[in-house]
């Protein structure tokens, strides 16, 4: 850590060998695209070189990476998607749709949210982070962040209640 922050290429090399796949999965399940997935975790890593001297302590890195790939995330969102009403438009659309589909799997179903949505669920069940944590990460209020993950486990079990035979639509969990 402390080379890569002296500007040892090598050093940064293997710290993105060994957090590559983990930033890679955060972005494939927040943006549904394998493709932008990978293009995203570029940009991660081309900033947290940029940023890496700014980092005070090394032992923070795992933390301070994970922020910044999700403010790279929203970044994305933010500039490509400046009609938010017509994204939950087309989610709604999409979830109607997906549950006459079958075979329809995590990642599809991930697909079918609100970004901010995905992102909380993402956040909370693939990261395990609390929700004050998200609210933290994201800007966004815990209670809404509550709202966004209650929702969307909602909408997923509904969509995904083919796998299970269960209708996926409980009162309560």
């Amino acid at each position: 850590m402390r080379l890569a922050r002296n500007g040892d290429r090598q050093a940064f090399s293997e710290l993105v060998s060994r957090r590559q796949t983990w930033i890679r999965n955060l972005m494939r399940r927040s943006s549904g695209d394998r493709a932008l997935a990978d293009d995203l975790s570029q940009q991660v890593f081309l900033q947290a070189w940029k940023s890496l001297p700014q980092l005070r302590d090394p032992a923070r890195f795992g933390p301070w990476l994970k922020q910044l790939a999700v403010n790279v995330w929203l970044q994305h969102v933010r500039r490509n998607d400046p009609v938010r009403e017509a994204d939950e438009l087309r989610d709604e659309a999409a979830a109607t749709d997906a549950a006459a589909r079958v075979a329809m799997d995590l990642d599809a179903a991930l697909a079918t949210l609100a970004h901010d949505a995905r992102l909380c669920i993402v956040l909370a069940y693939h990261e395990g982070m609390t929700h004050d944590e998200i609210a933290s990460l994201t800007d966004i209020p815990v209670g809404t962040v509550k709202s966004h993950i209650r929702r969307g486990t909602l909408r997923l079990r509904e969509q995904l209640a083919a796998y299970t035979g269960q209708s996926g639509t409980t009162q309560d969990s």
